[in-house]
């Protein structure tokens, strides 16, 4: 039994690739931006310091989550025009909220304006 399939480009693809290329076209662009906005979102709320339970604390690495927030932002004011208001409303919401626990959980505050994200958000302070 192979483990490939041979595609129209003539490149071997693992089997089950031609099947997941059709699921993957049937989810609207929406869909797959506010997905890609949710694990940014949680990521980066984990790497806060905001997960839940004991060891919460052992995940929060602001490095990290600077990126991730400054990567949400990008997406959500980027994709906002597209995919309307209900769904920005709500991206925007939780990436404020990020941007806005990063700078609680920040020992060294950032100025207004250069917290993760906000060269595309404004300040939100």
């Amino acid at each position: 039994m192979s483990t490939t399939d041979e595609t129209p480009t003539g490149i071997d693809a693992p089997v089950g690739a031609d099947q997941a290329t059709r699921d993957i076209a049937e989810v609207a662009a929406v869909e797959v931006i506010t997905t890609a906005a949710v694990h940014l979102m949680s990521a980066a709320a984990v790497k806060c310091g905001l997960a839940e339970g004991p060891d919460a604390e052992e995940h929060k690495d602001l490095d990290e989550a600077r990126k991730l927030i400054t990567a949400l932002a990008a997406l959500v004011v980027a994709s906002a025009p597209d995919i309307g208001n209900q769904h920005a409303r709500s991206l925007r919401d939780g990436l404020r909220s990020l941007q806005l626990a990063f700078r609680e959980a920040s020992v060294i505050p950032d100025e207004p304006g250069e917290g993760p994200g906000e060269k595309y958000t404004g300040s939100v302070v």
